[in-house]
């Protein structure tokens, strides 16, 4: 049986990660978690970020994985060190693959960060790109409002536009060149962003980056998959299947199944 790249996320936003994945490496085999019902993860403490994320990581571990990909920037800026010192296979995260492409993209050295709370008070990103270059002038903006606009399916409507672009408007007061977004669910809101930034700020996607990330890893240590058969996907979530349903075919565009896993009720909070 083939291994799996198991992804997981706070809700959809993961499903741009995946969707890179399905189009970079064909022949894998993906197994997504979606917790549809306790998100947003960014206003919520650290700790019960930690505790959600590993408690995803012990539920997908049944499936044997190859790989477990934090999708979740959230998640990663807070729990994936812990997540690596539990486990023996390849953890990947979201931050250090987007903080690489916004260095290469940037060419006046000035690049803004947009994420949820938890992820921008972390200062994750911040880090990993004074890591990389630390001339680097960085402006990190928390946007909480995009994520439920997300996973309320509403990617084009006029109240998204309204509110992007009121959520941006401190932003655009930056002479940025290079714009990242901190959080996997905003490419789904990338048209109306880039629209309200101007065509001279480039988006950067960790999502594209993290399947390139996640492609390397598999090749270097000799795990990418061998068999030719076209993999089934599976995909679970915490919340409402049908929703997650909906917003997952329309943005993979192919036909899903979703199974849905409901928490012990001491974990919903």
């Amino acid at each position: 049986m083939q291994q799996a790249i198991a992804i997981l996320d706070s809700g959809v936003g993961g499903l741009t990660v995946a969707k890179e994945v399905m189009r970079q490496l064909p022949q894998e085999k993906i197994i997504y978690f979606g917790d549809t019902a306790r998100t947003p993860y960014g206003p919520r403490p650290a700790e019960e970020i930690s505790r959600f994320t590993h408690q995803i990581v012990d539920y997908l571990l049944q499936f044997h994985p190859k790989m477990i990909v934090i999708a979740c920037n959230t998640a990663t800026a807070i729990a994936i060190e812990e997540i690596r010192a539990r486990l023996t296979i390849p953890v990947v995260g979201v931050i250090h693959p987007g903080a690489r492409a916004a260095i290469k993209s940037t060419r006046n050295q000035q690049i803004g960060v947009i994420g949820t709370e938890g992820t921008i008070k972390s200062s994750a990103y911040e880090m990993a790109l004074r890591q990389i270059s630390p001339q680097i002038q960085v402006v990190s903006l928390a946007c909480p409002s995009f994520v439920p606009l997300v996973e309320r399916g509403m990617f084009r409507t006029d109240e998204t536009t309204r509110v992007v672009e009121e959520s941006l408007s401190e932003l655009r007061n930056y002479p940025i060149d290079s714009l990242i977004l901190g959080c996997t669910h905003y490419p789904f809101l990338a048209d109306i962003i880039g629209s309200v930034m101007g065509s001279h700020v480039t988006l950067i996607s960790s999502a594209d980056e993290t399947a390139r990330e996640i492609s390397t890893i598999l090749y270097h240590k000799g795990m990418l998959a061998t068999s030719n058969a076209v993999p089934v996907h599976q995909f679970f979530c915490s919340g409402d299947p049908r929703l997650f349903k909906s917003i997952a075919q329309t943005w993979l565009n192919e036909q899903i199944k979703v199974t849905p896993v409901v928490w012990q009720v001491p974990n919903i909070i």
